[in-house]
């Protein structure tokens, strides 16, 4: 990440420079999501939901890998406390981002409300490394960036999808392919390489203990070692 993003001189032209800083740095992981968003506007309407639902879902309940969830759920006829108790677990990571989230960078209470609401697992893997860079117009612009990125690829995949007359196969393995990317990008930095070993113990003690609900267990597990390793670091005073 460029130092930059981090104004402290006040030069002339400094919000243009920390707004371009901003769409540089949601270049790489909007690259990934714009193609993402075009498989979910694909799955929507191949789905047999209104092409309106893409858009929507994504402006008023901006959280990719939930809303590719939700498609599968809301045709399936899913029960709403189902529903309901599948969204608390998805999202329930982003409590942890908090943590270590640049939001007090962000003073403006609309746009912290934003930010926190923005709050999406591509912002967290690009402010992760260096969270102590990110400026309010900074981190903002790349926030807004994702959302657009996703809304654009949304409604392309739409509009794809009214034109072709055949169903694409395998479109939802696309955001396992970003998942991967995104983890590479944030295990560049040696703090969050931990989190990345006790993912991968959850899945594996999942696997051997419960093989039926393998992924349910997997997230269960990992958000109570997250847990201890929080409480674990904030004693030794890695976290304030």
């Amino acid at each position: 990440m460029d130092s930059h993003l981090a104004s402290a001189g006040r030069s002339p032209g400094w919000r243009r420079q920390e707004v371009a800083a901003g769409i540089r740095a949601s270049l790489p992981a909007g690259l990934g999501m714009f193609p993402l968003g075009i498989a979910f506007g694909l799955l929507v309407v191949q789905s047999g939901l209104p092409g309106w639902v893409a858009p929507a879902l994504s402006i008023f309940g901006y959280a990719g890998s939930l809303e590719l969830l939700l498609i599968g759920l809301m045709t399936a006829g899913t029960p709403l406390p189902t529903i309901a108790l599948t969204t608390l677990l998805v999202n329930f990571r982003h409590v942890f981002y908090a943590f270590s989230f640049p939001l007090k960078a962000v003073r403006n209470p609309f746009a912290k409300a934003y930010s926190v609401y923005a709050l999406t697992d591509e912002a967290y893997a690009v402010t992760a490394a260096r969270p102590e860079t990110w400026t309010s117009w900074s981190l903002l612009t790349t926030q807004i960036s994702f959302q657009t990125y996703w809304v654009g690829g949304g409604l392309v995949g739409v509009a794809i999808a009214s034109l072709i007359p055949f169903r694409i196969e395998g479109l939802e393995f696309a955001l396992c392919a970003l998942f991967v990317t995104l983890v590479l990008d944030a295990c560049r930095s040696l703090a969050e390489v931990p989190s990345l070993l006790l993912a991968a113990v959850s899945f594996v003690a999942a696997i051997v203990l419960v093989p039926e609900q393998a992924l349910f267990a997997a997230m269960v597990i990992f958000l109570a070692l997250l847990a201890v390793r929080f409480v674990v670091a904030r004693r030794r005073g890695s976290i304030a």
